[in-house]
């Protein structure tokens, strides 16, 4: 039987995990953590990615919350467009799905078995000949699947030319909460700034704050200062840090790689996820894009009886998908987030005011238009 290791037990670690398995390698699965579990708030998941995860035997349906009309406000609480669950699930042909990412992380893990997963394991060093080093020792693999995340190691030592994640000059607050009784996307679009608000299931709700910010700065009291920088930001964004409790409250830097790789492949090693193509949140497409690449990834081994071809298909389908994808999420923080003159945020607003919201849910989806290839 072939053989995968598979570098980190993230939402992309695990997906490939599950689908080489599906095509009958076995797989050792290597997380520097202490514990595979998930660290962030909330994630969503398109219909592309939730297609994805049907491939590899996940139906994720029952935890679907319906979502409801909501809108997108400015910063004096004027709305802009409006958030047409509905609408999207017509287009897209079923809904987006909003869920805990450590819940996301327990549904992967359990289909892989736990003698395949090796948590506080530390790799030293990958090989493009599928050698792989960890604290504990050494073995050979037939593929490597390096999905280690934006500051990936294996990126780093196997593409040292290149230039790796920068900070994106924005930091973003996130938290869940419980027993939230909304049911509609919604969010507020100010100079620098974005508050976004995603229900989940079991009446929890996701939200986030991404604003400009020097990179590292971290505060004593971030709630207070939450509430002191952004006290004019009209409702729910006060109640929301209201009932937020401090040991809820994430905060993390945004980095993303800015300058796109050649090639995801060193001879038996291919990056994916994060490792290849970390972008920022705007189109909320990072975590699908790892899914889609382990079924593509998975579907390439299963078809080729070469691991060098099947490598080949899944660098020439996922390279141009992801980087492009990646390039669009940028440009929706250039017109979104990033936009910080006030001449030119007023113009963006009178945009969104005058344009159809039927043209604003086209954009958004059109990364979500894809269908995965079955696994053998």
């Amino acid at each position: 039987m072939r053989t995968a290791v598979v570098v980190g037990g993230g939402i992309g670690g695990l997906s490939a995990a599950i689908g080489l398995r599906r095509a009958g390698w076995r797989v050792t699965v290597f997380e520097r953590a202490p514990r595979v579990t998930g660290i962030g708030a909330g994630i969503t998941l398109w219909p592309n990615a939730l297609r994805a995860l049907e491939v590899l035997g996940l139906d994720l349906t029952p935890l679907t919350v319906p979502q409801s009309t909501g809108r997108l406000r400015d910063h004096r609480g004027r709305w802009l467009t409006r958030v047409d669950g509905a609408e999207f699930e017509r287009v897209l042909g079923r809904p987006i799905l909003g869920i805990a990412r450590a819940q996301l992380i327990d549904l992967l893990r359990e289909e892989v078995p736990a003698a395949d997963l090796h948590a506080g394991v530390t790799v030293t060093g990958v090989t493009a000949d599928g050698r792989v080093r960890w604290d504990g020792g050494e073995l050979h693999a037939d593929l490597v699947v390096a999905a280690d995340g934006i500051h990936s190691g294996v990126r780093a030592d196997l593409w040292p030319d290149h230039p790796g994640a920068v900070y994106t000059g924005q930091t973003a607050f996130r938290a869940l909460l419980d027993n939230s009784g909304r049911s509609g996307l919604s969010g507020i679009l100010g100079p620098g700034t974005e508050v976004g608000m995603v229900p989940l299931t079991g009446d929890r709700l996701y939200w986030y704050l991404a604003c400009h910010a020097p990179e590292g700065r971290r505060h004593a009291d971030p709630l207070g200062y939450l509430r002191g920088r952004f006290h004019d930001l009209p409702d729910p964004l006060p109640a929301l840090l209201d009932a937020t409790p401090p040991d809820r409250l994430l905060h993390h830097d945004l980095f993303a790689l800015r300058t796109p790789l050649p090639t995801y492949l060193r001879g038996r090693v291919a990056l994916l996820g994060d490792a290849a193509h970390a972008m920022t949140p705007y189109l909320g497409q990072g975590g699908c894009q790892a899914i889609e690449d382990a079924v593509v990834l998975a579907a390439a081994i299963a078809g080729h009886e070469r691991v060098e071809d099947a490598l080949a298909h899944y660098d020439r389908e996922r390279r141009p998908r992801s980087q492009a994808i990646a390039r669009r999420s940028d440009q929706a923080g250039r017109f979104g987030t990033r936009l910080t003159n006030p001449l030119a945020v007023a113009a963006r607003n009178a945009v969104f005011r005058l344009a159809p919201a039927s043209l604003s849910v086209r954009a958004a989806t059109a990364a979500a238009h894809w269908t995965p290839p079955p696994i053998g």
